[in-house]
Order: structure tokens, then C-alpha cells, then sequence
């Protein structure tokens, strides 16, 4: 909080989202022995993410037919890993009030989604012709979701580290 002074008298400024019902509620609701399922199920998309991409790269390199169908695979497994995690990711937003009522979080949802849609668009572009889809949109492809990756893993660790949310009280 920070104190601004008005004729001589000091007064406190407060924010109003801040003093909503359940605004410090921030933990997890859809977890596993205490484990939030969305944070220990993003690692899967943000993996298979880089491997498409650096499948297509040894693709680009090698010309192996072997490396355009890993970069297949690999998209569209973490496309339906990430929609997983999407799901729980979702559910949290939606039952916790601590984390709806962040700004933050509903960015990293909207950013989420469109990385989703990519992913999805990435996977779709390769299923009938890998090998062909590879060059030059699919390498395009992939690299746009490695930065999308990135970003949306970056946004999605600040809510963690620096909100604390979905892990334990915001306070």
C-alpha cells in the first residue's frame, strides 16, 4: 500500500479489487494430493512444444522422414496435453475467486488459448502430409508456438512466484 498526502493528512489509498470477498483465497482447488494438476500438467505441452520444433529442424537438416513425423507427433500430443492442462487450468481460474479477480490471470488465460489454437493449428497442418508440411510453415509454425510457449510459461510463472496464486494463500 502507499500513502499519498491531501492538505496536510495522510491517506491511505486501497484498492478496491483487493478488498472483494475471497480475494486472498488463491489456493488450488483442482489438485492431487495437495499438488495443483495445472502446474505439474504444463510441463508435458512446454516439452513437446520444443521437441516439434527442434524435430523440424533436424527435418531441415537431415531431410530423415523419421524427424517430420516426430514433429508430428510431437505437436499433437502436446496440443492434447496442453488442452488438458488448459482444462485445469480453466477449472481454476473459474472456482477460485483469489484467481479471478487478477487481471494477470485472465491475460495468461487469453494468451493460453491463442497458444492453444496454434498448437492445434500446428498439428492440424501436418496430419496429411508431414513430410511435405515441414517447410516452410510448419518449421514457421512451430517456431511462433515455441515463442508463444515462452511467453505464456513466463506469464504463468509470475502468478506463481509472484502472486502466489493457485499454490497457497496470497498473503
Amino acid at each position: 500500500m502507499t500513502t499519498e498526502t491531501v492538505e496536510g493528512e495522510d491517506e491511505e489509498l486501497i484498492d478496491p479489487i483487493s478488498q472483494s470477498p475471497g480475494f486472498d483465497e488463491t489456493e488450488s482447488r483442482i489438485s492431487l494430493l495437495g499438488h495443483p494438476i495445472h502446474a505439474m500438467s504444463v510441463a508435458f505441452p512446454v516439452a513437446l512444444t520444443f521437441c516439434a520444433f527442434g524435430a523440424d529442424a533436424l527435418y531441415w537438416w537431415t531431410g530423415d522422414a523419421f524427424w517430420a513425423r516426430a514433429a508430428m507427433w510431437a505437436a499433437g500430443t502436446g496440443f492434447l496435453f496442453g488442452m488438458f492442462a488448459g482444462f485445469s487450468g480453466t477449472a481454476e481460474l473459474l472456482l477460485v475467486s483469489g484467481i479471478r479477480a487478477r487481471a494477470p490471470a485472465w491475460t495468461h488465460f487469453i494468451i493460453a488459448v491463442t497458444l492453444l489454437a496454434l498448437l492445434g493449428a500446428n498439428w492440424g497442418h501436418r496430419l496429411y502430409g508431414y513430410e511435405d508440411a515441414v517447410l516452410p510453415y510448419g518449421i514457421l509454425l512451430s517456431a511462433v508456438c515455441v515463442a508463444m510457449v515462452a511467453f505464456t510459461g513466463w506469464h504463468g510463472g509470475k502468478l506463481v512466484f509472484d502472486y502466489r496464486l493457485g499454490t497457497s494463500k496470497s498473503n
